[in-house]
């Protein structure tokens, strides 16, 4: 009998249980790998793309250059925004220069850091329950396991130590959920911050230049 059969054969409390860590570990690795190709992807376009922007002869030239090497658009998004005067009459035309800057530098940045974080809040969210939800699922099969074993009228350890080791392999397979989880939010979560550390510097760079001269 393999694991799905362990899993799967019992009630339906422990199948849901079992179902749902499944559903949590299919959609942890879906995240994993897709969050690890976008950043590899990004952290790479930042690099260039900044420095593509600083080797431009003018403005316009950088803004073009960024908007074809950036494939995530998140230097672009910068570029883009610290270009765009702010309409008359409206609160945002309202303010020096400065302030007009910082403000449209910092809501493209956050929408680029809202991006980069995407996927994030479920691998957390899988990392601290799935151990929990594989507990849950033993302290249940362990349970019935005792009540039919009661309910024989015969007790020994072999009749024991069966279901009781059935029951405790959703243990392992919620830490087996969560591991993986946790790893990659921690790994993934050291690539964000050095991508955010970068867009932050270059937004700093970028309204220094704009307030010292007209584009």
């Amino acid at each position: 009998m393999n694991a799905l059969d362990l899993l799967f054969r019992r009630d339906a409390v422990s199948s849901a249980v079992a179902m749902l860590l499944l559903l949590m570990s299919v959609g942890s690795w879906v995240v994993l790998l897709w969050k690890s190709w976008l950043l590899q992807r990004a952290s790479k376009d930042v690099g260039r793309s900044t420095q593509a922007f600083w080797q431009a002869a003018s403005y316009e030239d950088g803004l073009s250059v960024v908007r074809a090497l950036d494939r995530e658009q998140l230097v672009a998004a910068l570029v883009t925004a610290a270009a765009v005067e702010p309409g008359a009459g409206n609160m945002a035309s309202r303010g020096d220069r400065s302030q007009q800057l910082t403000r449209v530098l910092r809501g493209a940045l956050h929408a680029a850091l809202r991006k980069l974080q995407s996927g994030q809040v479920l691998l957390a969210t899988v990392g601290s329950t799935a151990p929990f939800v594989g507990l849950l699922g033993t302290v249940w099969g362990i349970y019935h396991a005792l009540m039919g074993i009661a309910g024989a009228g015969q007790i020994s350890i072999e009749k024991i130590s069966g279901p009781v080791g059935e029951s405790l392999i959703m243990t392992a397979a919620g830490l087996a959920v969560a591991i993986p989880a946790v790893l990659g939010y921690n790994i993934l979560g050291r690539s964000i911050g050095r991508i955010e550390a970068d867009l932050e510097g270059f937004a700093r760079d970028l309204r220094e230049l704009l307030l010292t001269q007209e584009l």
